[in-house]
């Protein structure tokens, strides 16, 4: 069960994901302040079920909930954006460790490429 791990691994081109992290979190953030600012508020026309006129404490309820609703749905926009920022963040972090880890497993292979032929040489030298 490892080996199509291992092999949906090896088939990423971490290069290029490492090349790509700054862009995505510099994206992430701009969305961020994007939708910091104040955006027009569009109209919020809801035709009348009924014929009749409402009053007007039914549309001071419908507006109050209206807000209430609008409030919410930024609330969770801003929650939301701040998820991806922070996502952005963390998959940079990961392709910073995983571009250190395969640094240091270039240079253990190295040691062990030496260590090996340091063990021939001296096998070697036993047998003349």
């Amino acid at each position: 069960m490892a080996i199509p791990w291992l092999s949906a691994l090896k088939v990423i081109p971490w290069g290029d994901v490492m090349s790509h992290a700054p862009s995505v979190l510099q994206k992430a953030r701009d969305l961020m302040d994007r939708r910091r600012e104040d955006v027009a508020p569009q109209p919020m026309a809801t035709p009348n079920v009924h014929d009749d006129v409402p009053s007007l404490g039914e549309l001071k309820n419908r507006l109050l909930t209206a807000h209430v609703q609008i409030d919410a749905l930024q609330q969770r926009q801003s929650q939301l954006t701040q998820t991806v920022a922070e996502l952005a963040e963390q998959n940079a972090a990961l392709v910073s460790a995983v571009s250190g880890l395969r640094q240091t497993l270039r240079l253990l292979v190295g040691g062990l490429v030496l260590a090996f032929v340091g063990l021939g040489a001296v096998a070697y030298s036993q047998f003349l």
